[in-house]
C-alpha cells in the first residue's frame, strides 16, 4: 500500500509556472506507475500525465502536451508535474495516483490507479 500527499498547488497569473510534488510513503515507491488527474469545478476528473516506474516511458493529454512535464526521483519517493505556460482552463485540483507497475506500465485510464492523494489547488488567472 502507498499513500500519497500532493504539495506545489497555488495561485499564478496565466503564463507562469507552478512545479507540483507528490511525495508517497513505503519502500516500493520504485514498483509503481504514476500519474496525475485534475478535476476543475462541475467538470469530470481528466487524465494529464502519467509516468512509467522506471520514468522511461511518459504520456501526456494533448491539452497539456509541450508544457508540462512529469517525472520522479525514485530515492526521494516524489514525483513531479512542472506546469509551465500556464492557462486560466488549467485552473483545477490536481491529484496525483499510483498503480502497481507490474499491472500498468503508463496509463490515462483513472480507473486502472489504485492509490490517490488528496489533491492540490491550482488556480490560473487571466
Amino acid at each position: 500500500q502507498v499513500q500519497l500527499v500532493e504539495s506545489g498547488g497555488g495561485l499564478v497569473q496565466a503564463g507562469g509556472s507552478l512545479r507540483l510534488s507528490c511525495a508517497a510513503s513505503g519502500r516500493t515507491f520504485s514498483s509503481y506507475a504514476m500519474g496525475w488527474f485534475r478535476q476543475a469545478p462541475g467538470k469530470e476528473r481528466e487524465f494529464v500525465a502519467a509516468i512509467s516506474w522506471s520514468g522511461g516511458s511518459t504520456y501526456y493529454a494533448d491539452s497539456v502536451k509541450g508544457r508540462f512535464t512529469i517525472s520522479r526521483d525514485n530515492a526521494k519517493n516524489t514525483v513531479y508535474l512542472q506546469m509551465n505556460s500556464l492557462k486560466p482552463e488549467d485552473t483545477a485540483v490536481y491529484y496525483c495516483n499510483a498503480v502497481p507497475s507490474n499491472r500498468v506500465n503508463v496509463s490515462g485510464d483513472r480507473l486502472e490507479y489504485d492509490y490517490w492523494g488528496q489533491g492540490t489547488q491550482v488556480t490560473v488567472s487571466s
